[in-house]
Protein backbone atom coordinates (compact mmCIF):
# COMPACT_ATOMS: atom_id res chain seq x y z
CA UNK A 1 0.00 0.00 0.00
CA UNK A 2 1.26 3.46 -0.91
CA UNK A 3 1.93 5.49 2.25
CA UNK A 4 0.73 8.58 0.39
CA UNK A 5 -2.79 7.35 1.10
CA UNK A 6 -2.30 8.50 4.70
CA UNK A 7 -1.22 11.93 3.49
CA UNK A 8 -4.63 12.54 1.94
CA UNK A 9 -7.05 14.85 3.76
CA UNK A 10 -9.24 12.93 6.20
CA UNK A 11 -12.42 13.45 4.21
CA UNK A 12 -10.81 12.06 1.05
CA UNK A 13 -9.52 8.96 2.88
CA UNK A 14 -12.97 8.47 4.41
CA UNK A 15 -14.60 8.75 0.98
CA UNK A 16 -12.37 5.98 -0.38
CA UNK A 17 -12.97 3.73 2.63
CA UNK A 18 -16.72 4.31 2.60
CA UNK A 19 -16.90 3.54 -1.11
CA UNK A 20 -14.89 0.37 -0.59
CA UNK A 21 -17.06 -0.81 2.28
CA UNK A 22 -20.26 -0.08 0.38
CA UNK A 23 -19.26 -1.83 -2.86
CA UNK A 24 -17.67 -4.86 -1.20
CA UNK A 25 -20.59 -5.25 1.20
CA UNK A 26 -23.06 -5.31 -1.69
CA UNK A 27 -21.20 -7.84 -3.85
CA UNK A 28 -18.88 -10.81 -3.68
CA UNK A 29 -15.17 -10.05 -3.77
CA UNK A 30 -14.91 -11.17 -7.38
CA UNK A 31 -17.86 -9.07 -8.52
CA UNK A 32 -16.80 -5.83 -6.80
CA UNK A 33 -15.32 -3.55 -9.49
CA UNK A 34 -12.54 -1.13 -8.56
CA UNK A 35 -13.97 1.30 -11.09
CA UNK A 36 -17.19 1.56 -9.10
CA UNK A 37 -15.26 2.15 -5.88
CA UNK A 38 -13.24 4.87 -7.57
CA UNK A 39 -16.36 6.50 -9.01
CA UNK A 40 -18.14 6.53 -5.65
CA UNK A 41 -15.02 7.91 -3.95
CA UNK A 42 -14.79 10.71 -6.51
CA UNK A 43 -11.34 9.75 -7.81
CA UNK A 44 -9.97 8.12 -10.94
CA UNK A 45 -9.38 4.37 -11.10
CA UNK A 46 -5.70 4.97 -11.82
CA UNK A 47 -5.40 7.08 -8.66
CA UNK A 48 -7.08 4.36 -6.62
CA UNK A 49 -4.49 1.90 -7.93
CA UNK A 50 -1.82 4.44 -7.01
CA UNK A 51 -2.85 4.12 -3.36
CA UNK A 52 -3.66 0.39 -3.43
CA UNK A 53 -1.73 -1.90 -5.74
CA UNK A 54 -4.70 -4.12 -6.47
CA UNK A 55 -8.18 -5.04 -5.29
CA UNK A 56 -6.87 -7.63 -2.85
CA UNK A 57 -4.71 -5.07 -1.07
CA UNK A 58 -7.63 -2.67 -0.68
CA UNK A 59 -9.93 -5.48 0.50
CA UNK A 60 -7.52 -6.69 3.18
CA UNK A 61 -6.82 -3.14 4.32
CA UNK A 62 -10.55 -2.53 4.77
CA UNK A 63 -10.86 -5.76 6.75
CA UNK A 64 -7.99 -4.91 9.11
CA UNK A 65 -9.22 -1.35 9.57
CA UNK A 66 -12.73 -2.57 10.43
CA UNK A 67 -11.48 -5.17 12.91
CA UNK A 68 -9.19 -2.70 14.63
CA UNK A 69 -12.02 -0.19 14.85
CA UNK A 70 -14.35 -2.75 16.45
CA UNK A 71 -11.76 -3.78 19.04
CA UNK A 72 -11.01 -0.13 19.80
CA UNK A 73 -14.71 0.59 20.35
CA UNK A 74 -15.07 -2.40 22.67
CA UNK A 75 -11.98 -1.33 24.62
CA UNK A 76 -13.09 2.30 24.92
CA UNK A 77 -16.51 1.23 26.21
CA UNK A 78 -14.91 -0.87 28.95
CA UNK A 79 -16.29 -4.13 27.60
CA UNK A 80 -13.10 -6.02 28.38
CA UNK A 81 -13.10 -4.81 31.99
CA UNK A 82 -16.49 -6.38 32.74
CA UNK A 83 -16.55 -9.16 35.36
CA UNK A 84 -20.09 -10.39 34.63
CA UNK A 85 -20.04 -12.67 31.58
CA UNK A 86 -23.60 -12.00 30.48
CA UNK A 87 -23.29 -8.24 31.00
CA UNK A 88 -20.13 -8.42 28.89
CA UNK A 89 -22.10 -10.14 26.12
CA UNK A 90 -24.85 -7.54 26.33
CA UNK A 91 -22.43 -4.61 26.32
CA UNK A 92 -20.54 -6.07 23.38
CA UNK A 93 -23.79 -6.57 21.50
CA UNK A 94 -24.79 -2.95 22.09
CA UNK A 95 -21.43 -1.70 20.85
CA UNK A 96 -21.74 -3.77 17.68
CA UNK A 97 -25.28 -2.51 17.10
CA UNK A 98 -23.90 1.02 17.49
CA UNK A 99 -21.33 0.30 14.80
CA UNK A 100 -24.07 -1.10 12.56
CA UNK A 101 -26.13 2.06 13.04
CA UNK A 102 -23.25 4.50 12.57
CA UNK A 103 -21.27 2.58 9.94
CA UNK A 104 -23.69 0.20 8.21
CA UNK A 105 -21.43 -0.48 5.22
CA UNK A 106 -18.47 -1.33 7.45
CA UNK A 107 -20.58 -3.68 9.58
CA UNK A 108 -22.05 -5.41 6.53
CA UNK A 109 -18.58 -5.69 5.00
CA UNK A 110 -17.19 -7.47 8.08
CA UNK A 111 -19.89 -10.12 7.77
CA UNK A 112 -19.55 -10.39 4.00
CA UNK A 113 -15.76 -10.72 4.24
CA UNK A 114 -15.97 -13.30 7.01
CA UNK A 115 -18.07 -15.57 4.80
CA UNK A 116 -16.13 -14.80 1.59
CA UNK A 117 -14.81 -17.96 -0.09
CA UNK A 118 -12.79 -16.49 -2.95
CA UNK A 119 -9.34 -18.16 -2.84
CA UNK A 120 -7.62 -14.85 -3.55
CA UNK A 121 -8.48 -13.54 -0.08
CA UNK A 122 -9.79 -16.56 1.85
CA UNK A 123 -6.58 -17.63 3.58
CA UNK A 124 -5.65 -14.11 4.71
CA UNK A 125 -9.12 -13.37 6.05
CA UNK A 126 -9.27 -16.66 7.96
CA UNK A 127 -5.82 -16.15 9.47
CA UNK A 128 -6.68 -12.61 10.50
CA UNK A 129 -10.03 -13.75 11.91
CA UNK A 130 -8.35 -16.41 14.05
CA UNK A 131 -6.04 -13.75 15.44
CA UNK A 132 -8.87 -11.36 16.34
CA UNK A 133 -11.04 -14.19 17.71
CA UNK A 134 -8.20 -15.25 20.00
CA UNK A 135 -7.53 -11.64 20.99
CA UNK A 136 -11.18 -10.89 21.75
CA UNK A 137 -11.54 -14.13 23.66
CA UNK A 138 -8.50 -13.36 25.79
CA UNK A 139 -9.60 -9.78 26.45
CA UNK A 140 -13.24 -10.66 27.07
CA UNK A 141 -12.56 -13.46 29.55
CA UNK A 142 -9.58 -12.15 31.48
CA UNK A 143 -11.71 -10.41 34.16
CA UNK A 144 -14.76 -12.67 34.13
CA UNK A 145 -15.74 -14.08 37.53
CA UNK A 146 -16.07 -17.87 37.36
CA UNK A 147 -18.45 -18.15 40.35
CA UNK A 148 -21.43 -16.94 38.30
CA UNK A 149 -21.66 -20.19 36.32
CA UNK A 150 -23.15 -23.57 37.10
CA UNK A 151 -20.50 -26.03 38.37
CA UNK A 152 -18.32 -27.74 35.77
CA UNK A 153 -18.72 -25.09 33.08
CA UNK A 154 -15.74 -24.42 30.79
CA UNK A 155 -16.03 -20.67 30.21
CA UNK A 156 -13.77 -20.63 27.17
CA UNK A 157 -15.83 -23.38 25.58
CA UNK A 158 -19.07 -21.50 26.30
CA UNK A 159 -17.59 -18.38 24.71
CA UNK A 160 -16.72 -20.31 21.55
CA UNK A 161 -20.15 -21.94 21.32
CA UNK A 162 -21.95 -18.63 21.79
CA UNK A 163 -19.72 -16.96 19.22
CA UNK A 164 -20.45 -19.69 16.67
CA UNK A 165 -24.18 -19.51 17.34
CA UNK A 166 -24.13 -15.74 16.85
CA UNK A 167 -22.22 -16.15 13.58
CA UNK A 168 -24.79 -18.62 12.25
CA UNK A 169 -27.61 -16.24 13.14
CA UNK A 170 -25.85 -13.31 11.46
CA UNK A 171 -25.19 -15.36 8.33
CA UNK A 172 -28.91 -16.09 8.08
CA UNK A 173 -29.74 -12.41 8.47
CA UNK A 174 -27.08 -11.44 5.90
CA UNK A 175 -28.46 -13.90 3.35
CA UNK A 176 -31.98 -12.57 3.96
CA UNK A 177 -30.78 -8.98 3.65
CA UNK A 178 -32.22 -8.07 7.06
CA UNK A 179 -29.37 -6.49 9.02
CA UNK A 180 -31.78 -4.20 10.87
CA UNK A 181 -30.25 -3.08 14.20
CA UNK A 182 -33.51 -3.08 16.17
CA UNK A 183 -34.37 -6.64 15.18
CA UNK A 184 -30.81 -7.86 15.79
CA UNK A 185 -30.78 -6.21 19.20
CA UNK A 186 -34.06 -7.88 20.23
CA UNK A 187 -32.96 -11.29 18.99
CA UNK A 188 -29.58 -11.09 20.69
CA UNK A 189 -31.23 -10.02 23.93
CA UNK A 190 -33.35 -13.17 23.82
CA UNK A 191 -30.29 -15.31 23.04
CA UNK A 192 -28.27 -13.82 25.91
CA UNK A 193 -31.20 -14.49 28.25
CA UNK A 194 -31.38 -18.08 27.01
CA UNK A 195 -27.65 -18.64 27.53
CA UNK A 196 -27.85 -17.16 31.01
CA UNK A 197 -30.62 -19.61 31.96
CA UNK A 198 -28.50 -22.53 30.76
CA UNK A 199 -25.05 -21.57 32.03
CA UNK A 200 -25.69 -19.02 34.78
CA UNK A 201 -25.77 -20.02 38.43
CA UNK A 202 -29.18 -19.46 39.97
CA UNK A 203 -28.87 -17.13 42.93
CA UNK A 204 -31.17 -17.62 45.94
CA UNK A 205 -33.28 -14.69 47.08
Amino acid sequence: MNEKFFELPGEKRDAILTAGYRVFSANSYRKSPMQQIADEAGISKSLLFHYFENKKELYLYLWEAACEYAVAQMTEAGCYEETDFFKMLYRGMMIKMGILRQHPYMAAFILKAYFETDPEVYDEIRASYRYYFSLKGELSLRNISRNQFVPGVDVKEIFRHIYWAAEGYLLERLRNGTLEPGRLERDFNRMIGFWKKIYGKRMDG
